[in-house]
């Protein structure tokens, strides 16, 4: 029996953190991404993964393992679709993604968070202005961005800092705004590459620490990261990327 894939249409709500305690828990959970025999070779030749099968759950917190250039951003790219496969299918949250082009993929991309080890900020923006940037490109009222606005600096701990710019924000503060920016939207999957890469431990802990809590919040959070230490003291499922494979641990 062939799967039915979704199209997405601007009809997609999204649920604000705020509105979550009115929402009932689904009895059925199922998969908000699947790999299915996926391949990914570039064109000199690299085959970053190799016939991989993956399923993540919604509301599961993973990890993704393996040291530089195993393949753990390629996945990830392959998610928000950056990347197409060479093979085989990735389906997210009902979306065959490789099937989607221009406003498709960009409706598909509203429910998916990214967070980038380089935070990727805005300099000439303020905190508030970067967060209330990706609102204001997907059309929402002026009301509903500043109803999102502060719950979400409040959940990352940077409220105070609203007027800031970048550069007078410390590297950890700086990845929460990235956070922040990624969430205000309240996607139901949340992609984090090598967000605690560029910060010291303490500032590492505390990213996670907002990572989980979001996780609590019913967000599905997919993390890659080469630091086994942070991995172990979070206790979350395992995938290891390793020759272009898979691995739980």
């Amino acid at each position: 029996m062939t799967t039915a894939i979704k199209t997405p249409t601007k009809t997609d709500k999204f649920i604000h953190p705020e509105d979550s305690k009115n929402q009932q828990p689904s009895s059925n959970i199922s998969a908000i991404v699947q790999l299915r025999s996926v391949t990914k070779t570039y064109t000199n030749g690299y085959d970053a993964l190799l016939d991989v099968n993956l399923e993540v759950k919604q509301k599961e917190f993973l990890f993704i393992t393996g040291p530089s250039g195993s393949g753990k951003s390629t996945l990830l790219k392959l998610l928000y679709g950056q990347e197409l496969p060479t093979q085989g299918e990735v389906i997210v949250d009902d979306y065959n993604v490789a099937a989607l082009r221009g406003d498709r993929l960009s409706l598909l991309r509203r429910r998916i968070g990214i967070v980038f080890q380089d935070y990727k900020l805005i300099p000439q923006r303020t905190v508030a202005e970067n967060v209330m940037f990706v609102l204001q490109a997907q059309g929402y009222t002026r009301k509903e961005i500043h109803r999102r606005l502060e719950p979400t600096l409040k959940l990352v701990g940077l409220l105070s800092k609203a007027d800031c710019f970048p550069d007078q924000l410390s590297g950890g503060e700086q990845q929460r705004v990235s956070i922040a920016r990624a969430i205000v939207g309240t996607p139901p999957l949340l992609l984090a590459d090598e967000p605690t890469g560029n910060l010291d431990p303490d500032n590492s802990w505390q990213v996670m620490q907002i990572l989980q809590k979001l996780n609590a919040f019913g967000a599905t959070v997919i993390v890659t990261t080469h630091d086994e230490q942070l991995v172990r003291r979070c206790n979350h499922p395992v995938v290891q990327v390793r020759d272009g494979q898979l691995y739980r641990k």
